[in-house]
């Protein structure tokens, strides 16, 4: 039982269910992050840091600036990217998704708990699949697993330098390789091939890869430790009074929307056409979750009409053991 445990509360921690701090005195003795309390499910990463007042860090453009701490192999984070499309749909005029980068998993150096390879994690990517209703295959883990998060990290802060929106479009690009078709995004011939999938000019990727991204990686690190960060997704949603409301975890939609409302009480979520030429124009690949979530078709029904417009021939379907993700023809 003891070891069952101890394995639940690493993979709570691998999968980035959000930790929260706790004043236990026994969580203050611990001083690994992958060793959780069980009976809270929280994990905590020793920090004698004192919180930075996130006031300080803001450059605001719009009302509200989302500050979205994330990991490229983030399971929870894939899990919540229905919400964070249709936040932006509905309410994107208003807010600045700011994203930063936490650093899930350096390396595989540790070993605690009899948890010291990636195939100790494979079966349980394929669990969380089915609980958040998006396609993940775990198999990556037994045949060509990441040695880090890292690389795709400091690739994405490239991205970054060259265009935000393109950065977007390369962390979904890299999400896709990595959780449906089973490509190591650790290896620098993937990330290329993402970065040349969304438009990046390649020579400058490359060179800010070795140089600058760097840099800003390990901002975005510094960052999220004097925030206090624990695990990811975590959202900081602020407005331009200083005020903020913090979402840990993928939670429903109606979290996403009780944040903004409480920063902006009178506002009014903006209307979009839910029909599927104008949703795949604007998210070129969606998985049946994503649909259900931006059409507002209830799940039951998505199947059918997603692979009526695939005989159609207007979508395409592409297959893993744990569900699909479609994309415009």
């Amino acid at each position: 039982m003891k070891l069952y445990y101890i394995h639940l509360i690493f993979f709570v921690s691998i999968y980035s269910f959000n930790c929260q701090s706790q004043n236990n005195s026994k969580m203050k003795d611990q001083t690994n992050p992958l060793l959780c309390n069980p009976e809270s499910g929280i994990c905590e990463i020793p920090n004698n840091i004192q919180p930075t007042d996130i006031k300080a860090i803001k450059q605001m453009n719009k009302p509200i600036q989302l500050v979205y701490f994330t990991d490229p192999i983030c399971s929870s984070c894939w899990g919540i990217e229905p919400q964070l499309r249709k936040l932006k749909l509905e309410y994107g005029d208003l807010v600045e998704v700011d994203y930063r980068m936490g650093g899930l998993l350096p390396d595989w150096s540790y070993n605690n708990g009899g948890i010291s390879k990636p195939s100790d994690v494979a079966h349980h990517w394929d669990e969380v699949s089915a609980y958040y209703d998006m396609p993940i295959d775990g198999d990556i883990w037994l045949e060509d697993p990441l040695s880090s998060s890292y690389p795709p990290s400091i690739a994405f802060k490239a991205a970054q330098i060259q265009d935000k929106g393109k950065a977007i479009l390369y962390l979904r690009q890299i999400r896709e390789m990595v959780f449906i078709e089973k490509k190591n995004i650790a290896k620098r011939e993937n990330l290329e091939e993402a970065a040349i999938v969304v438009g990046l000019d390649i020579k400058q990727f490359r060179e800010d890869c070795l140089n600058k991204a760097k840099q800003l990686f390990e901002e975005d690190l510094k960052l999220g430790r004097s925030l206090g960060v624990r695990g990811f997704p975590t959202l900081f949603f602020m407005d331009n009074q200083g005020n903020k409301e913090i979402v840990y975890g993928s939670k429903p939609y109606s979290t996403f929307v009780d944040a903004v409302q409480k920063l902006l009480p009178a506002v009014q979520n903006k209307d979009y056409n839910k029909n599927w030429e104008d949703l795949f124009s604007i998210y070129s690949t969606m998985t049946a979750r994503e649909f259900s979530e931006l059409s507002e078709t209830p799940r039951n029904k998505v199947e059918n009409i997603l692979e009526e417009l695939t005989t159609n021939g207007f979508i395409e379907k592409i297959s893993t053991k744990n569900g699909n993700i479609w994309k415009l023809k």
